[in-house]
């Protein structure tokens, strides 16, 4: 039992004497001692043996432990409540553990393997020391000797050193320097020893030592070894398992498990050189009886079987939720609430942070199956991109982000065409990405401005298609207005346009309606509405501001989008997005998170009517292929978007509870292809939108439900009115020419039975006042009616009447016969009445009144 254990007389007999002095435990002599102890080290510099105690008092004796870095996780919460851990980060993979949560074996093992004498001596070994001197005397450098508690104290200072630093290049020069052999350090070393235990109890020692220890790689604790090497828990540690872990730290290059492929350490030998010193601490462990000879006999047989279980670093381990990792760290990385921009991301890997977030895990992997079936990572020669995004209304929780390539931020990796590390869905400062152009899904803007300034959805614009659209109203530009030059643009299907409603040109998403609306808008006012709503510039440049962006050409980032409508689904409170809920600090306590910011932004009605056009427009309109492909339903919104030459499409919608943002796109301009000339693996590519949406909606309707939207006020819907010219006994093209100089629309109601000539209007829908703009029916004379003339003044009977009747070519007169006492036998009246139109086989009633019938 005496392997690697040197010479045990000295051992012992200097054990008692440090026994002795901890007895004591006066610490002004302990320093005499260890002064006495390092005086033949000093003897050999110009420092005069009798000077050494004082320096050695001289120097400080207090130092400050501060906070260990440790690895900071981020979290998804469950339904049930539980987390879920989608990713980690670390400068050091450390997880700090209180006693208890450490194993008897591996406390022990630490002792037995690096001071034996710990529990007797003030600091210092002096035994330990004493035989270091003179092995330095001889080889003239410092070796060993080292307590626990100097290990403790020079792993703090080394900790203290680099906390501050930011590069890998800063680490290691100061690590080399704090570590570098020295006289000078190994006493001051000794003296700060001397002074922690004056401070700390043996056991707050050895479990700061057990915390701090560096196990090799970025594995630091006992925590992350036992996690790292046997894929364990510090307090499950087996003795085997305790003291090869306590044998890396002796030397961790030399010692550690996660090299299969070595030679001299490898799986081949069975880690020989580990195994060696695991053993030699084994066998101190019997020696010390901290363990019985049964025990010490099993592990010594036990072979050494590492399970390396790579830790969770950066997002890349999240899987389909890293790009949602990535915005959560860039949020640590760019907002000023985490502090100044030169440390906050140090901070962040190196706080020990439990950052949980937003997510829902549920919606979350509900987006991810259907953007991952729907587009694929690569296609050759083709630079796709789909998305889907999620925020719930009212806060501006993000539940779900996702797009169809992989994430990763190796140089290496991200050569292969289906990795990116540009998160497509958010600004360029979290994530990397430009924007897309929403094209018709931005028409929301102009939608709410337009109801913003009092118009309504009934009301009717000249939607036709024509080659320039002239000037527009820009309170923002110099002289107030602008022109669209030569701007004209055209509708799907080559629509010619006509005089449409706001209300039919959202659900069917006419290009030349929304710009007819806008001309009677104020430009500025639709930009300002979109920025308040959330939307913006995704490059961070102002946003463009003209005739064309009615339509959709700045790029915004699907994030903002999903934002904007859900203002409309919140009431008209629009609310900044959040992915982070609460953070939880090591000990157990919360430090603030970014406050939710929601502000109203629209009225409660124009949101209402706004939810009531775009309703309207999923379920009958432009997006009635999603609204179809839903499997649970709740009240719900949409608008679709293609942009031009359709190198992105999109569809935006929800309900009060959720509203995703699902789309395919061209990711970069060169090699741009249009998604409506080319298919997917899973159907026609401009379609992908109609297959993704819905496959997410269904999940968080299931989940989430959703209110009714309130019903829109009356004059909304109404709008601005005006009197309906009268146009009766125009021609067709007069009534059409008059009505559309006072601003309707007009449509040919058809031919409608009548005594006016054929050709002539006999009247509209509506008449009087109605919504400005509207579209008015015009109704024509078909020529087929008579006129009914008077056969009751003037005749004196019954057959006077019916013969006037019978002239005008009336063959069916019959007679109605009233008793009054008073009655002569005249007519009295007549039906249909004189100067009515009817067809000449039309019943005429003449009524008689006499005494008796």
């Amino acid at each position: 039992m005496t392997r690697g254990k040197g010479p045990m007389s000295f051992a012992r007999f200097t054990s008692r004497f440090a026994g002795f002095l901890g007895f004591v435990g006066v610490s002004a002599a302990v320093g005499v001692l260890a002064t006495v102890a390092i005086t033949p080290a000093l003897a050999v510099t110009s420092i005069a043996a009798n000077e050494t105690i004082g320096i050695f008092e001289d120097l400080p004796s207090y130092l400050e432990i501060g906070a260990l870095s440790q690895r900071t996780n981020i979290y998804a919460t469950k339904a049930n409540g539980k987390r879920k851990l989608l990713a980690s980060f670390y400068d050091q993979n450390r997880v700090e553990v209180p006693w208890e949560k450490v194993s008897g074996y591996a406390k022990d093992a630490a002792v037995a393997g690096e001071d034996p004498r710990f529990y007797e001596h003030g600091g210092i070994d002096l035994p330990g020391t004493l035989r270091a001197v003179l092995s330095n005397l001889m080889k003239k450098d410092v070796q060993g000797g080292s307590s626990i508690t100097q290990q403790y104290v020079k792993n703090v200072i080394i900790q203290n050193t680099i906390k501050d630093l930011k590069t890998q290049e800063e680490v290691s020069a100061a690590f080399r320097e704090a570590t570098a052999p020295s006289q000078a350090r190994k006493l001051r070393e000794m003296r700060l020893a001397i002074g922690l235990e004056k401070k700390y109890s043996k056991e707050q020692i050895l479990l700061g030592y057990l915390n701090i220890a560096h196990f090799g790689g970025r594995v630091y604790g006992v925590e992350a070894a036992a996690n790292y090497f046997f894929s364990t828990s510090a307090a499950k540690l087996t003795l085997p398992q305790s003291a090869s872990l306590m044998a890396i730290v002796n030397n961790p290059e030399k010692f550690r498990l996660d090299y299969p492929d070595s030679e001299s350490n490898g799986s081949a030998n069975g880690y020989a050189t580990n195994k060696d010193r695991r053993d030699y601490i084994l066998d101190n462990m019997l020696e010390e009886r901290m363990i019985t000879l049964g025990e010490h006999d099993e592990a010594v047989a036990a072979p050494i079987e590492p399970k390396i279980t790579e830790p969770s670093t950066g997002c890349q381990t999240a899987k389909g939720a890293a790009y949602f990792c990535d915005y959560v760290t860039n949020l640590f990385k760019n907002d000023d609430f985490f502090g100044d921009s030169k440390t906050r991301w140090q901070n962040f890997v190196r706080a020990g942070y439990d950052v949980y977030t937003t997510l829902d895990p549920d919606l979350q992997k509900a987006a991810e199956s259907a953007v991952h079936d729907n587009v694929p990572a690569h296609m050759a020669g083709l630079h796709i991109g789909g998305v889907a995004v999620t925020v719930q209304p009212g806060t501006g929780k993000i539940l779900a982000m996702t797009q169809n390539t992989k994430y990763s931020e190796d140089p290496a990796v991200l050569k292969k065409p289906q990795y990116s590390a540009v998160n497509y869905n958010t600004d360029i400062d979290y994530g990397g990405s430009s924007g897309f152009q929403p094209g018709s899904t931005f028409k929301l803007f102009t939608l709410v401005q337009w109801l913003k300034e009092g118009h309504g959805l009934n009301e009717g614009v000249d939607a036709r298609v024509r080659p320039s659209w002239g000037t527009f109203r820009d309170s923002c530009a110099d002289g107030g207005t602008v022109n669209a030059g030569g701007y004209s643009p055209h509708n799907d299907n080559n629509e010619p346009g006509g005089h449409w409603t706001a209300l039919y040109n959202t659900m069917q998403s006419m290009n030349t309606g929304f710009m007819a609306m806008a001309k009677q808008l104020d430009l500025c006012g639709i930009r300002k509405t979109a920025e308040a709503m959330g939307a913006h510039r995704a490059n961070g440049d102002p946003m463009q501001q003209g005739p064309a962006f009615v339509l959709g050409t700045n790029e915004i980032a699907p994030l903002s989008m999903a934002t904007a409508f859900a203002t409309v689904a919140a009431g008209g409170m629009s609310c900044q997005p959040i992915a982070i809920v609460k953070i939880v600090k090591r000990g157990g306590s919360e430090i603030p998170v970014p406050p939710k910011s929601c502000k109203r932004v629209i009225s409660a009605d124009v949101a209402a009517t706004a939810a009531y056009a775009l309703n309207r427009a999923l379920e009958g309109g432009t997006g009635r292929s999603s609204y179809y492909a839903l499997t649970t339903f709740a009240p719900m919104f949409s608008k679709t978007g293609t942009t031009d030459d359709a190198h992105a499409t999109w569809i935006t919608g929800g309900s009060s509870k959720a509203v995703t943002v699902a789309g395919a796109f061209n990711t970069q301009n060169k090699g741009a292809v249009s998604l409506r000339e080319m298919n997917f693996p899973s159907g026609y590519a401009a379609d992908a939108r109609h297959r993704i949406w819905p496959r997410i909606m269904s999940v968080a309707n299931a989940k989430y439900g959703g209110d009714p939207f309130p019903e829109p006020p009356a004059n909304l819907l109404r709008g601005r009115t005006a009197e309906v010219p009268n146009v009766k006994g125009l021609t067709l093209d007069s009534a059409r020419a008059k009505l559309e100089d006072a601003g309707f629309g007009f449509e040919d109601g058809g031919k409608r039975d009548s005594d006016l000539p054929v050709g002539i209007v006999i009247g509209t829908n509506p008449s009087g006042t109605t919504s400005r703009g509207a579209i008015v029916s015009v109704y024509t004379s078909n020529g087929k009616l008579m006129t009914v003339p008077d056969a009751v003044t003037a005749s004196s009977s019954f057959g006077e009447s019916r013969a006037r009747l019978g002239a005008a070519g009336f063959g069916d007169v019959r007679e109605a016969c009233v008793v009054d006492a008073a009655g002569t036998g005249k007519p009295t009246a007549q039906h249909p009445a004189p100067g009515s139109g009817a067809k000449a086989t039309t019943a005429i009633t003449v009524t008689i009144s006499k005494p008796s019938c």
